[in-house]
């Protein structure tokens, strides 16, 4: 069976979405199904590449700065093209794993069964988090009309200047609304979590039909080991990601000398801020490989304040593989991913109280304690077997569709 996955971004670029697509790109492969993966050529990659049953071909779609979600959706003249057309007439099933909605009604023509992977809530939100920014809430709103306050106010927190600013309102205040139109033309719709699938079904509930929950694949990380007693978190200054519940939560603190590491800024790089209450905070830019490496070793939990609704984020998997304890707020696919595990402590997304008694509880662990409940973590992760059921799950679909 042929496969076709058009994928704007594909991992190393992107995140966590674009991670999740590699892994099933090469699992379904090995499984036997032949793949093809259609994405953007960035400098120095080379136009095809290909591995076993896998075969990626990088197109010059768009431009490394540009922003991905609204530059793919007018690469029109790319779906018109002989290969795009040649590409359709090959695959047996069209898989979009992310932003490339307007390649749905082309498949539609081939007649085509397509599948569409939601790695966030883009079919009922023009900017896919469902928050609420001007009221600090979850997005309660049953229409794809996001305001402009709204959007203004996102893109401000995001340091964005103020052309991009005005470029966003335009853009996600038109053709953001038309997202759900395009995504409700697929056969299956795949949620990475329940509490995704439900924020979604509730809003939309002519895909509650098609929807379907499919865990994300694991990362192959191992255990590191723990050899300090700090904690870290990875959102940089990301109100969504509740920065400001973490600053908040710390100046809370009383009692107790502990470093905190604040990593994934993008304007600066190694800044030491000491609280009055001897906390003491290092912020560092967006770090990788060895530096993630030594975050790890030094730091006994990983700090997870979220207030919008994540689906599934892939830094409490890590957290969880590499044996450490996580606090983190209690909303989206956050419960379903920690459920079992001894040392994940939830509290109320916002509720920095709330958040500053658990760093403090974790802080009075002995070295031991801490690092066994992150060894217990593991092991909970690890027994519930999800790649195998993830590619399972996935493959059911396909072949139900043929």
């Amino acid at each position: 069976m042929n496969v076709l996955f058009l994928s704007e971004l594909f991992h190393p670029h992107g995140s966590g979405a674009e991670f999740a697509t590699y892994l099933y790109a090469n699992a379904v492969s090995e499984a036997g199904f032949n793949v093809v993966v259609v994405t953007n050529r960035f400098g120095g990659e080379p136009e095809v590449s290909k591995k076993g049953n896998l075969t990626i071909y990088r197109l010059p779609l768009f431009k490394e700065m540009e922003s991905v979600k609204y530059s793919i959706l007018k690469r029109v003249d790319v779906l018109l093209s002989g290969f795009a057309r040649k590409m359709m007439r090959w695959t047996d099933v069209v898989y979009i794993p992310r932003f490339w909605f307007s390649a749905i009604p082309l498949a539609k023509i081939y007649r085509k069964p397509v599948i569409t992977h939601l790695h966030d809530y883009i079919p009922v939100c023009p900017l896919a988090n469902l928050y609420e920014t001007p009221e600090e809430t979850v997005c309660n709103c049953n229409s794809l009309f996001c305001s402009p306050t709204c959007i203004y106010m996102y893109e401000r927190n995001r340091g964005r200047a103020l052309v991009e600013n005005l470029k966003s309102i335009m853009l996600n205040s038109t053709f953001g609304r038309y997202a759900g139109k395009l995504i409700s033309l697929s056969d299956a719709v795949i949620c990475v979590s329940k509490g995704q699938r439900n924020l979604i079904a509730a809003r939309t509930p002519s895909l509650n039909p098609r929807i379907h929950v499919v865990y994300n694949p694991l990362p192959n990380l191992s255990y590191t080991p723990l050899e300090g007693d700090d904690f870290v978190y990875f959102g940089g200054s990301s109100i969504t990601k509740g920065f400001h519940v973490l600053n908040q939560a710390l100046a809370k603190i009383t009692g107790k000398r502990m470093t905190v590491k604040v990593a994934g800024f993008a304007q600066f790089t190694n800044e030491i801020v000491q609280l009055p209450n001897g906390v003491r905070i290092e912020r560092y830019g967006r770090i990788y490989g060895e530096a993630m490496q030594n975050a790890y070793r030094s730091s006994r939990a990983v700090i997870f304040p979220s207030i919008c609704p994540e689906p599934l984020p892939y830094v409490i998997y890590e957290a969880l593989l590499r044996g450490r304890i996580v606090i983190a707020s209690n909303i989206g696919g956050i419960p379903e991913q920690v459920d079992d595990c001894p040392g994940c402590f939830l509290f109320s997304p916002g509720n920095h109280g709330e958040l500053a008694d658990l760093i403090q509880h974790v802080s009075l662990l002995n070295r031991n304690e801490a690092s066994e409940l992150g060894r217990q973590n593991r092991q909970v992760v690890l027994s519930k077997n999800q790649n195998r059921n993830s590619l399972s799950n996935f493959i059911r679909i396909v072949e139900n569709l043929t």
